[in-house]
């Protein structure tokens, strides 16, 4: 099972930002501005992996991407290593919704919406 932090390692830092930045100014963010609530097995990244593997926020959705990061020169080379469609094997229920980056949703839902139902199954929503 997969180490979830919410911490970014500071040696990590530069990797996720620029795998965010490429992430939002892809056909993949649909418009939206994501962030970064988590990284999953940091120490493998740590350890030398090429491969980030990050929970991303924004709008009304998380979702959890493998990008493979390399440094080329002065610029980083960004790839998306999966794709929703790729992802295999069931969430952990604490990946949906992260804890933390939610705290204001359900006040924006309330707001856009005349009613909002919620649906809790097995700790996923």
């Amino acid at each position: 099972m997969p180490k979830v932090s919410e911490t970014i390692p500071t040696e990590l830092q530069p990797q996720v930002d620029a795998a965010v930045s490429w992430f939002n100014q892809s056909d993949l963010a649909e418009g939206e501005t994501f962030k970064v609530t988590g990284i999953l097995d940091a120490d493998d990244a740590l350890s030398g992996s090429d491969e980030l593997r990050l929970i991303l926020c924004g709008g009304d959705r998380c979702e959890q991407h493998t990008f493979s990061v390399s440094q080329d020169s002065d610029a980083w080379a960004i790839n998306l290593a999966t794709s929703k469609e790729q992802i295999v094997g069931q969430p952990q229920a604490e990946l949906d919704p992260p804890p933390g980056p939610r705290l204001q949703w359900i006040d924006d839902v309330i707001d856009k919406h005349a009613f909002t139902v919620l649906l809790f199954y097995r700790g996923f929503w």
